[in-house]
Parts: C-alpha cells; structure tokens; sequence
C-alpha cells in the first residue's frame, strides 16, 4: 500500500524539485507536528514512509497511535538527507492526516456512547487499498471492528434474502453449508422480518437496517438476550445515546471510514 502510494508520488521521475534546488549531500532534522488538535493514528505508516524512500533516515516516533494531541504538539522526528525527508514528505502526511481523521471521529462516536452498553464499530465502506490502516484507526480512536472482507462471516443482506426466495429459504440454505464456526448475521428492516427470523432460527446476529427507535427497542425485547443485536443506518453522532438506549450490543456507521476529514498535519524542517 505504502510502495504505490511512494511510486503514484514521485512518477517516472522523482522529485525534480529537490533535485534542482538542493545539492545531494544536504542533510536536515524535520519534525512532524500537530496543527490542530486529533487522535493520532497513521504514525507507523507515516514511519514506513520514510524508511521506504530511505532506510538511512533515523526516525523517531514521539506521539504513539491511540494517543492524544493537541496543537503544536511535535508527533514524529526524521533525521537524514533533505532529498530523501522532502520526497515521503507528502505520502507520509497524507497517510497520517487522513487516519487521524478516521480516529478522531471514532474517539468522538465512542465518547458519545460512554455509559451504555454498546459499542460503535466501522463498516465495510473504506477506502479501496486502505481497509486495513483505516480498521486499525477505528481502534486508534477506541472504536471496534466489524467484519474485514467477505470471508469473515456470513452477512446476509436485503439483496441475498431477494435472490435466495426470503427469510426461511436464506436462513435453510445457511444451515446446509455453513460451517459449526462460521458467525452468521443477518439484516431485516422490520419487526415482521424479525418474527421470522427467530421462527426460522439459524442466526447469531441481527443487524437493524434503518430501523424507527421504537421499533429496535421493541426487537431487542423480542429477541430476549438470544442473539446479538447490531443497529446501522442513519447513525449520526447525535442520535448515538437514543440509538444505545434501545438496547442493541452493536452500533455500525460507515461515517467512521468514508466521511472522516483529514486532520491538519505539517512537517516543519
């Protein structure tokens, strides 16, 4: 991930800039510092930059990922040759600005959730290419991860309940091929679905997808502590405490990945 990111940057040939304006031997100690603010995430990757471009450069990690900064707060050191800091200089903040985002956001949906019983999970709505740094800055940020790929377990959707001819069909087929340790989860968006869900049987997990408060609340009672509950759909950080009072162990936004912003990093020589 790290290798394309480096050779999307510098092009078929380099960093002409440095290479024009810097004699090759000029050697400088640069700092990498919080403009503002953040949870710190992206740390080792920002490190792996460096050590990529050139593995000379001495590096010290000063803020670890999971921790807290505030603005101004110097978070990395790198010492070596200018020409080889100044070409990861751009690869390593992006990587660094953009995780942090993705943990400040989750450390603020997990705040929000202090004192209930659930807990605020990502999704699979990442950055193509990126899914395993982004998961890593959910837990960075003191969220939980839900499911990687789609080998994990077995999700069913809206989509496989319609092609597979409906509940009890779907959740028959599971019970013929899926393995003795294979999770299965499956999504409803109403209380009718749900009833037959628990006649059918055969699930570990229900997800409510953009389902009414009251409804959800009504569904945990129903389910009774037999099967693991998960909430998605319009979660807003706002709704997170009325969301978590219906009872559900679980609550999933795809805001945590997808709709971060970037935190303002600089690297200052």
């Amino acid at each position: 991930m790290v290798r394309n990111a480096i050779m999307e940057d510098l092009g078929g040939a380099g960093d002409v800039t440095t290479r024009a304006v810097l004699p090759e031997t000029t050697r400088y100690r640069a700092e990498l510092k919080a403009r503002q603010a953040a949870v710190v995430s992206g740390m080792q990757v920002a490190a792996l930059t460096f050590r990529l471009i050139d593995p000379t450069l001495k590096i010290e990690t000063v803020v670890a990922d999971g921790s807290a900064c505030k603005a101004g707060d110097t978070l990395l050191k790198v010492e070596g040759l200018a020409s080889s800091i100044l070409a990861a200089e751009r690869v390593a903040l992006n990587f660094a600005g953009r995780l942090s985002g993705t943990a400040t956001l989750t450390a603020a949906y997990a705040q929000a959730l202090e004192g209930t019983g659930a807990r605020i999970t990502c999704t699979r709505k990442t950055t193509p290419g990126m899914k395993l740094v982004e998961k890593l800055a959910v837990l960075h940020g003191g969220g939980h991860n839900h499911r990687f790929s789609l080998s994990d377990a077995i999700l069913i959707k809206d989509n496989h309940i319609a092609a597979a001819g409906g509940i009890r069909p779907v959740l028959e087929a599971v019970k013929r091929s899926a393995g003795h340790m294979v999770v299965v989860e499956i999504e409803i968006d109403g209380l009718g679905q749900l009833d037959e869900v628990l006649e059918a049987r055969g699930a570990d997990v229900i997800l409510f997808d953009n389902m009414s408060t009251q409804d959800m609340a009504e569904a945990v009672r129903r389910i009774d502590g037999r099967m693991k509950t998960e909430a998605s759909g319009n979660v807003r950080i706002d709704r997170l405490q009325e969301i978590a009072a219906t009872g559900v162990d679980y609550i999933s936004s795809g805001a945590l990945t997808h709709s971060a912003g970037t935190v303002d990093f600089g690297l200052d020589f």
